[in-house]
């Protein structure tokens, strides 16, 4: 695989990882979200570029500034705690999959089918 392909693919998993590894921070007080159970809802990577939705077997992810899709796919349980994903990139205009662990209600660690890692955490509500 080209270098190029390989950065623009790690930018656009980073993106995906960090939509859905930031978690909502406190608001100083008011009433508290019921936890959410499973994988289904709204997840943010760490660098808070793309949040990425899993709902209903589907999985996509947007551009936090600006809306745009980055990128479209699916999602099913191997097991209880393992959750693959398979999605194509519009930037990259490729396919790709990525395997996720589900290590608490609020966190899932994934890896790329080119081996780079990433961490989603369950995303605040996202308009």
């Amino acid at each position: 695989m080209k270098t190029g392909k390989i950065l623009t693919l790690t930018t656009v998993f980073s993106a995906l990882a960090l939509a859905g590894c930031q978690t909502g921070m406190p608001d100083g007080g008011g009433q508290r979200a019921a936890r959410q159970t499973g994988v289904e809802g709204q997840w943010m990577g760490t660098d808070g570029v793309a949040v990425s939705t899993l709902q209903g077997g589907r999985f996509s992810s947007r551009a936090v500034e600006t809306g745009e899709v980055l990128t479209e796919g699916s999602y099913s349980h191997r097991d209880a705690t393992t959750i693959e994903l398979s999605f194509y990139s519009l930037k990259s205009q490729q396919q790709t999959a990525a395997t996720c662990l589900l290590a608490s209600s609020d966190q899932m660690n994934c890896t790329l089918a080119n081996g780079t890692n990433f961490v989603l955490t369950r995303a605040a509500r996202v308009s």
